[in-house]
């Protein structure tokens, strides 16, 4: 799989009908799970990779298969268990008898999206091999380094509640992954529709339409990546990440790498959902699943049942909120203001007796912020 050094230019617009047609076309497989979907598409756009961490049977394999034949990406799955070696994944040298040389056989890792599924019954060694590819999109083998295809992305799986023979990741692993996410077990209807489709279907495979291929996404990625982010908004993710750095419950908050993830993930977040710009919810709506797994609790809260997700809505709920800044009447021979243009942020100021999150407006859900005095 070869992608172009130059692939077309595509407009944001383009970038956003694409992206609902292959969360639609994911969706044929994978139902009722459409925000999830979302995510992991904003993931992929922005240029990351994925964990998926969740029960067995709740469809993390299926997902990664169907993104992979709606994006057009060659396709690989390596099953991480205790006697996977790194060369396994790598690739290695072999002896061809033919002209007396060795030579390279490619691993999995050369594809265009990796399914490594339970990725943390694997020894640290061979995670190690992973983390170089996901952190420099390359491999070394035998002092000799291969580039891979770009684009390259990796879904991992892992079990959240079997622990016997795993090999827990470390930190500096869980960093590189741009966003963790749980699918959860589905609504009654959405697991009645499960079994009536594959009743329907007569057969176990799914075959799914490519909505574009290599070349297609890594346009996409191109136009999300031209973006303007406003200041107010990066300034309004630095702030969410270093209160985490702030908890008296964290030990180690995120990092600057997280506040990054943050931007990147909003972005394409808010392309997918039809805008050329971000808003404060945008970064909230991604918040749990960048933030979540880099945040690691101090030790002697193991039995107060403390979650590094309440931290995260904790400082979601006390960060101020940028507000939306008032566009100065045009002149009346000034062209009009393009439809969908986004519009500035500042901080919202604390009203007076209130905190700085009283002051802010109203978030996702509808919620108002409160009346009354600071208590």
């Amino acid at each position: 799989m070869s992608t172009p050094e130059n692939p077309p230019e595509i407009t944001p617009e383009e970038v956003s009908r694409r992206a609902a047609a292959v969360i639609d076309q994911v969706g044929q497989a994978v139902v009722g799970k459409r925000e999830p979907l979302t995510l992991t598409l904003a993931g992929i756009l922005a240029g990351g990779h994925i964990l998926l961490e969740d029960l067995p049977g709740l469809g993390k394999t299926l997902a990664a298969r169907s993104f992979a034949q709606a994006l057009g990406l060659d396709f690989a799955r390596a099953q991480f268990t205790p006697d996977l070696l790194p060369a396994d994944l790598t690739g290695a040298y072999v002896y061809d008898q033919g002209n007396g040389k060795f030579q390279f056989r490619q691993g999995p890792l050369f594809t265009g999206l990796l399914l490594a599924d339970e990725i943390n019954r694997t020894p640290p060694k061979t995670q190690s091999a992973l983390l170089e590819a996901m952190a420099e999109k390359q491999v070394t083998v035998e002092g000799e380094t291969f580039q891979l295809e770009r684009p390259f992305h990796v879904l991992a799986t892992a079990n959240p509640v079997e622990y016997e023979g795993t090999y827990p990741l470390p930190e500096a692993q869980l960093d590189r992954f741009l966003l963790r996410l749980s699918f959860g077990y589905p609504e009654q209807a959405e697991e009645q529709e499960v079994l009536r489709r594959r009743l329907g279907r007569q057969r176990e495979e799914q075959t799914l339409q490519p909505v574009t291929d290599a070349a297609g996404l890594a346009a996409m990625q191109r136009a999300v990546e031209a973006i303007p982010v406003e200041e107010e908004i990066s300034e309004y993710c630095v702030r969410i990440a270093a209160a985490t750095r702030r908890s008296s419950s964290v030990q180690v908050g995120a990092s600057p790498r997280g506040s990054l993830a943050l931007v990147l993930v909003a972005r394409a977040y808010a392309v997918i959902n039809g805008r050329s710009y971000i808003v404060p919810e945008d970064v909230k709506a991604v918040a749990h699943a960048v933030l979540d797994h880099r945040i690691v609790l101090k030790p002697e809260l193991w039995m107060s049942q403390a979650r590094p997700d309440q931290v995260v809505q904790q400082v979601l709920n006390d960060v101020p909120v940028p507000a939306a800044r008032q566009a100065a009447p045009a002149p009346h021979n000034a062209a009009a203001v393009p439809q969908g243009a986004a519009a500035g942020y500042h901080q919202a100021p604390a009203q007076q007796g209130m905190p700085p999150q009283a002051a802010a407006p109203a978030q996702q859900n509808g919620s108002q912020p409160p009346a009354g005095p600071a208590q």
